[in-house]
């Protein structure tokens, strides 16, 4: 069944179809009408799932946490401040491999207060062991959450899952979104039954105080984990893909197999970066772009795979890492470092507090790199 659905819906409704059996609750602007809607399919009998009001963004984690950890599938939602506020128990969640969903709505940090789109409240986070996926569009916003428990809840992975959507260029704009019928969507993702929970018949420590001579090794399986959820991630895709007909891996790839420069994205700038591709294509520039879809785990091989083909490659940020350069640029120069390749590398900032980024900035972002030798740091759309 086809809907007409915002990016908030869309998340609603992706935890919706995975029969979340708990569902934390903390308004934020631009992700309150996530928690709405889903307020109102647990009121209507929808879904049945406790429905809990909490008094912060820390409760409503903490309340997943307690939910999970006894055997029960569970999604919030949040944006920013909130997410902020949730730092400490983000590290909890990861460290007690607790596949938690959570969707946050990227809106740019305060001071000065804003409500508009930036990544870098979720860049912030990119340590805490949570594996991190930016949405083009509210159809994968949906797709992404009903995954993301497959993902998360193998026996291999044990992770939580930050799903990322631009504040009101995705959550507050409606689009097609392909809902599937519920028979299909229980057929492909099972029901969540952990062999590692809270059970008062079998007692067990959980989250007990750690001596050096184990906690190393924690944090070693937690980057295991991460390895083994490339692999995951990919099978799931090929899952999806031929259950429901969409394609979904740690990139995506955008007319780049003869391309001699390439543009690489994340999130809504992704789709902007296509038709203008599209538009740079029709004039004669071998030009393709790489939708980067997991910030963690990192697809570092697949970057390299595509990248080292191309002559120049330009990153293109709606984050920074204040003192040093855009965070997805890093990554990008990391991925290639050791490969021999002799690739120009270019980062851009752009849209910050949800400053608009045109067809027209792509363009200008792709002359610069035509026309410059390689930066680390170039401002485009900044008032200087």
């Amino acid at each position: 069944m086809k809907k007409i659905l915002t990016g908030n819906f869309a998340a609603a409704y992706g935890a919706t179809a995975a029969r979340v059996n708990v569902v934390a609750a903390y308004p934020i602007t631009p992700q309150t009408t996530i928690v709405e809607i889903l307020s109102e399919i647990v009121a209507d009998g929808k879904l049945k799932a406790d429905f809990v009001k909490v008094e912060s963004e820390h409760s409503a984690l903490a309340a997943c946490i307690g939910a999970q950890a006894a055997g029960a599938r569970t999604f919030t939602a949040t944006s920013a401040q909130g997410l902020a506020l949730m730092h400490e128990l983000i590290h909890w969640t990861a460290r007690a491999r607790l596949p938690i969903v959570l969707t946050n709505v990227n809106r740019a940090m305060a001071p000065g207060w804003s409500i508009w789109a930036d990544a870098t409240d979720s860049i912030a986070q990119r340590d805490t062991g949570w594996m991190q996926v930016y949405c083009e569009n509210n159809q994968e916003v949906f797709d992404t959450v009903i995954m993301s428990y497959m993902i998360g809840e193998n026996e291999d992975v044990l992770l939580p899952t930050l799903i990322n959507l631009d504040a009101f260029f995705l959550s507050h704009t409606s689009q097609i979104v392909d809902v599937y019928d519920e028979k299909t969507i229980d057929g492909f993702l099972p029901k969540y039954n952990p062999s590692i929970k809270l059970d008062v018949n079998k007692p067990t420590s959980f989250g007990a105080l750690t001596s050096p001579e184990h906690y190393f090794e924690f944090s070693y399986k937690i980057q295991n984990a991460h390895e083994r959820a490339k692999d995951v991630i990919r099978e799931v895709g090929e899952k999806f893909a031929k259950t429901f007909g969409k394609e979904y891996g740690l990139v995506e790839e955008y007319r780049c197999d003869d391309a001699e420069e390439i543009l690489v994205t994340y999130g809504t700038i992704a789709g902007t970066t296509k038709d203008a591709i599209d538009r740079l294509r029709d004039r004669g520039n071998k030009v393709g772009a790489l939708k980067i879809r997991y910030f963690r785990p990192f697809p570092e091989e697949e970057v390299r795979e595509v990248l080292s083909k191309a002559k120049k490659v330009a990153v293109i940020d709606r984050a920074l890492s204040f003192g040093h350069e855009g965070p997805f640029f890093s990554e990008v120069k990391a991925s290639l470092y050791g490969t021999g390749s002799n690739v120009d590398m270019y980062g851009f900032i752009v849209g910050l507090g949800g400053r608009d980024v045109s067809i027209a900035d792509i363009e200008k972002i792709y002359n610069h790199m035509k026309e410059n030798k390689p930066e680390n740091l170039i401002w485009i759309g900044v008032k200087k």
